[in-house]
C-alpha cells in the first residue's frame, strides 16, 4: 500500500531523513517510535507531501511520486485524498461547527452535495462517539473530543491510508484513552495506518510492526513483541529504557 525508496530530506546542512526506505502492506498497522528529532514526523509529512523531500520515491496505492521532479497538481490532490492525516494539534476551524468541520471538505473536494455530506458526517461522528456534539464549536470541546473530530474529518475523505502524528501527545492521559479507542477500532476494521507515537502499550497491542527511527533513519523494525521486549539495537534499548523509566 505504501512504498518509500531512498527518501532524503534536509534543512540547510541538517539532514532529517537520510535515505529512508520502507514497505507497508494494505491493512497493516505500523507504529513508529524513536527520540525527538529522529525524523518520524518529517517522514509522515513527506508521505502526503506536506513536506517536500529532496529526493527519493513515494508510492501510495496507485500514485507514484519521484523526487525532485515537479509534481503535477492532480497527483498531489490524489495523494492527499488517499492518505488522511491527523496531527498533534487538532487544526479544526474554530468558527465552524463540528458538523461543518467534517462536512466542508466533502463538499469542496469530493463534490458531495450538502445532504450527502451531512449524512456521512453524522455517520462518522456516531462512529467516534460524538454525534451529540454536531452543533457544538471546537472551543466547547475537550482536547480528546477535538482529536476524535479531527479523525472523523480525515475519514470523511474516504482515505485508503491514515497517518497519525503523535495524536495523543497534546492530551492528558485520561483524555487520550478515547482517541486510542477510536484508533484501535480503525485498526480492527482493516485500515492501513502509520502511527508516530510514544504510546508503547498501543504499539505493542495494536500494531503489526514497530519501526524504530533515530538520526534520520530506520535502525530496527519487526514484530512488536520482539522490538519492544527484546530489541537488538543498543539505541533502541536505551530509548525504551528511558520511556519505561520516565
Amino acid at each position: 500500500m505504501i512504498s518509500v525508496a531512498n527518501l532524503k530530506k534536509s534543512y540547510g546542512d541538517h539532514t532529517v531523513l537520510d535515505g529512508v526506505s520502507i514497505e507497508i502492506q494494505r491493512g497493516e498497522v505500523v507504529a513508529m517510535i524513536g527520540p525527538s528529532g529522529a525524523g518520524k514526523s518529517t517522514l509522515l509529512r513527506c508521505l502526503n507531501l506536506l513536506e517536500r523531500p529532496d529526493s527519493g520515491r513515494i508510492t501510495i496505492g496507485d500514485t507514484v511520486v519521484d523526487l525532485p521532479a515537479k509534481i503535477p497538481v492532480r497527483t498531489l490532490e490524489t495523494l492527499r485524498k488517499t492518505a488522511g492525516m491527523v496531527f498533534q494539534s487538532f487544526n479544526l476551524f474554530p468558527h465552524l461547527s463540528v458538523l461543518r468541520n467534517v462536512s466542508l471538505a466533502q463538499e469542496y473536494v469530493l463534490g458531495r452535495d450538502a445532504k450527502a455530506a451531512h449524512q456521512r458526517s453524522m455517520e462518522l461522528l456516531e462512529r467516534v462517539g460524538l454525534a451529540d456534539k454536531a452543533g457544538s464549536y471546537p472551543a466547547r470541546l475537550s482536547g480528546g473530543q477535538q482529536q476524535r473530530i479531527a479523525i472523523a474529518r480525515a475519514l470523511a475523505m474516504e482515505p485508503e491510508v491514515m497517518l497519525f502524528d503523535e495524536p495523543t501527545s497534546a492530551l492528558d492521559p485520561e483524555l487520550g484513552l478515547d482517541v486510542l479507542a477510536v484508533m484501535r477500532e480503525l485498526a480492527a476494521s482493516g485500515m492501513t495506518m502509520v502511527v508516530v507515537t510514544h504510546e508503547i502499550h498501543f504499539a505493542q497491542d495494536v500494531s503489526d510492526r514497530v519501526v524504530m527511527m533515530a538520526d534520520g533513519g530506520i535502525i530496527e523494525q519487526g514484530d512488536p513483541a520482539q522490538v519492544l521486549s527484546s530489541p537488538a539495537n543498543p539505541r533502541t534499548q536505551r530509548f525504551l529504557k528511558a520511556v519505561i523509566d520516565r
